[in-house]
């Protein structure tokens, strides 16, 4: 071998192990773009997530306010409730005035709540369900079947989709005949 082709052969070696610049800084470009993808990516997630926050706090910060806003609404029902229509037809034309300003006021309070996202729980279907209803008593059912809803003593609300007050119930008991030892 000659003395060139010796000195051309190490040369050759070591421009095949040096990588070529470009393929360094395509790769370098490609890895660049991922993590600006990525980052954006998260950076929208932030945003989302914030949003999201947002609208929940905005949503359920007037949530102690509608709990007590409840409790004055019950008070109107129960003023109402108390005066049974036998009693309003016979009573004094300033008090039916006066009755006429409750039930009115009662009307717009539960109006102005459910345009603010509170909603009454539903009981018209009968069916107990103990993610909505508060089962405060076990009553002879009158036909109706066991766990179902007999009466309802308060009624609940959702916010927004989230229970802000259970609507408190009784439920029909099972009728189980009482149990007679037979064997004695």
């Amino acid at each position: 071998m000659s003395e060139e082709t010796e000195q051309e052969m190490p040369e050759a070696r070591i421009a095949e192990q040096t990588p070529d610049p470009i393929e360094v800084l395509k790769a370098e470009v490609e890895s660049l773009k991922d993590q600006r993808l990525r980052a954006l990516a998260e950076a929208e997630n932030i945003r989302r997530r914030a949003e999201r926050e947002k609208a929940e706090a905005s949503q359920y910060a007037v949530t102690k306010f509608a709990r007590d806003m409840l409790a004055i609404a019950d008070n109107f029902s129960r003023a109402l409730a108390a005066c049974p229509p036998e009693l309003r037809e016979a009573a004094d034309p300033q008090v039916k005035a006066v009755l006429d300003g409750v039930e009115a006021t009662d009307r717009q309070l539960l109006t102005t709540l459910e345009q603010h996202g509170v909603k009454p729980v539903s009981t018209a279907d009968g069916k107990f369900d103990p993610n909505l209803h508060q089962a405060i008593a076990e009553v002879p059912g009158n036909g109706k079947p066991a766990g179902t809803i007999v009466d309802v003593i308060q009624s609940g609300y959702t916010i927004g989709g989230r229970l802000l007050r259970p609507a408190m119930v009784t439920v029909a008991r099972r009728d189980e005949a009482p149990k007679v030892d037979t064997k004695a």
